[in-house]
């Protein structure tokens, strides 16, 4: 049985694109799962029912099921997860399986690291070997970066990137094997990690479909846009509109549009889709 948030003496320290964080008097950290969506850094107006149910509880699946070293402590509602505090390591580690989304856009820059000469890059197909392709972290935008400027800057230590980068990938091949006995495709995954009050290095944050693409194996076509169970659909959705191209416009002068009103169709069906992958993946029921 699940806890009310009013039973915890806490402070709200942040409200995220997707969650809200807070500080308990136990001196851990309790994570509040929202409605809202984000899409091309941009926070949307208009909630997703029960997609902070599933992020929380799919968190919990992946932290039980990976058996990795992490932050969770235990479920206090179903949209509320108590974990431990974490001194964040300031990347995004991308784990990318297949040839899609901003990999796309930047392969013509990055042609030649971790891919073979032989490489046919087809959109949406399968990579040679899953690479890791960390980002900045941020509220605005994330930027991809090199493991070079990460170390010099300081923001990692070369032992702590070659750690992250195996751990990232052994964790993105584990899921995919989980969500392929599901039928379903991991096509790249976001992990973050922090350091413990022993120092330790553990995965942080949450694991679900704001951290990963997931396609069903079924509706798999090489060559072309994938339907996607993730917050993927709404990004296709904002393209279609253009939406996307407002943001870029917009971006010269440092500025962001307004959020469009989710057609009703889109948020019904993102929500069916969250919903369904979840139990699908993890066997459960919501």
């Amino acid at each position: 049985m699940g806890f009310g948030i009013s039973q915890f003496i806490m402070r709200l320290i942040h409200i995220g694109k997707v969650k809200d964080i807070y500080q308990l008097e136990n001196g851990n950290i309790l994570f509040h799962f929202s409605d809202r969506i984000s899409a091309f850094d941009v926070k949307m107006a208009t909630p997703i029912p029960r997609k902070g149910e599933v992020l929380c509880k799919f968190a919990q699946f992946w932290f039980e099921t990976l058996q990795t070293p992490n932050h969770m402590l235990k479920i206090v509602d179903k949209d509320k997860m108590e974990v431990k505090k974490l001194k964040m390591i300031p990347i995004e580690c991308v784990v990318r399986g297949y040839f899609y989304g901003s990999y796309v856009d930047r392969y013509e820059q990055i042609r030649g690291k971790g891919l073979p000469s032989s490489f046919i890059p087809v959109l949406a197909s399968k990579l040679p070997q899953p690479i890791f392709d960390p980002t900045t972290k941020s509220e605005d935008h994330d930027y991809p970066v090199d493991r070079q400027t990460l170390v010099f800057s300081g923001a990692i230590s070369e032992d702590d990137y070659d750690t992250i980068e195996r751990t990232s990938i052994s964790l993105y091949r584990k899921m995919s094997e989980v969500v392929d006995r599901a039928g379903f495709i991991l096509a790249d995954v976001k992990f973050e990690f922090g350091r413990d009050e022993k120092g330790n290095l553990v995965l942080g944050d949450s694991l679900g479909p704001d951290e990963y693409r997931l396609w069903l194996k079924n509706e798999y076509h090489p060559g072309k846009i994938q339907e996607s169970y993730d917050k993927q659909l709404l990004r296709d959705w904002l393209i279609k509109i253009g939406f996307k191209d407002s943001i870029e416009s917009l971006a010269k002068e440092g500025k962001k549009p307004d959020p469009p009103q989710i057609f009703s169709s889109v948020v019904k069906e993102l929500s069916r889709r969250y919903i369904f992958a979840y139990q699908m993946i993890s066997g459960r029921r919501l």
